[in-house]
């Protein structure tokens, strides 16, 4: 049946956090007047987290299961999710529980004002060099693109599926959707977010495996706002 909203969760090596998300997400929409879908997809984990999903289908209908046959990365996860969406409004969130669900319907009452709702996690609970990490990315896609996004990072996102019309996909395309958007003239609007430790999993990503595939993204971003077709002014000749 149609939903009014989707809420896509990429996930890798996630057991543990498979069956506290669900139940997290539920209660935060409980009181909504919304139907939704939770879309989990499983990343070619190695661990029982495809074995959670189907557990939580069964309690739950609203649980919808994707899983790719190999592993490849948190943006092709995303997009996959995206792709088999079917609501007019998304919602996005990492399956780690660092996001707070609790936070959805914040971020869905700012959507009245604008297309795109990013959170800003204000106190970031992660380790003191993923903190200066952060910052030092925010400083260059200021300096380089020129917008002053204070989280593009943040996965805590909601937004309306017109969005995903101007946005080209790539590996790393989830880091940048709000400055991809601003730049198509999208509405996008920061709201203030919970951010939590993990408690369970482990962190697939650090300060190096980043760095690099940071720098060559943002020179990529920067090539390509520079080069995009933008829409232009035209007339069309009217019979007489």
């Amino acid at each position: 049946m149609p939903v009014d909203l989707s809420i896509v969760v990429p996930v890798f090596n996630e057991a543990d956090n498979i069956p506290p998300l669900v139940q997290e997400v539920a209660a935060a929409l409980r009181d909504s007047q919304q139907s939704f879908e939770l879309i989990l997809v499983d990343d070619g984990s190695m661990d029982r987290t495809w074995d959670k999903i189907v557990e939580s289908r069964g309690r739950n209908r609203c649980v919808r299961g994707i899983r790719l046959h190999e592993n490849s990365g948190q943006s092709a996860a995303l997009w996959t999710g995206l792709q088999v969406a079917t609501a007019p409004i998304i919602a996005t969130l990492d399956g780690d529980l660092q996001n707070d669900p609790a936070d959805l319907p914040a971020l869905l009452a700012a959507l009245e004002e604008a297309d795109l709702v990013v959170g800003v996690r204000v106190k970031r609970q992660d380790h003191a060099v993923r903190r200066w990490s952060a910052s030092v990315a925010r400083w260059a896609r200021k300096a380089v693109l020129g917008v002053g996004f204070q989280d593009s990072g943040c996965n805590l996102r909601v937004f309306r599926r017109r969005v995903l019309t101007d946005i080209l996909p790539f590996n790393g395309f989830h880091r940048f959707l709000p400055v991809l958007a601003h730049a198509s003239g999208t509405r996008v609007v920061e709201v203030p977010v919970h951010h939590r430790p993990r408690t369970a999993g482990v962190s697939k990503y650090g300060v190096w495996n980043r760095l690099w595939r940071g720098i060559a993204d943002l020179a990529a971003i920067a090539w390509y706002q520079k080069r995009r077709l933008r829409p232009v002014a035209y007339s069309e000749l009217a019979d007489p």
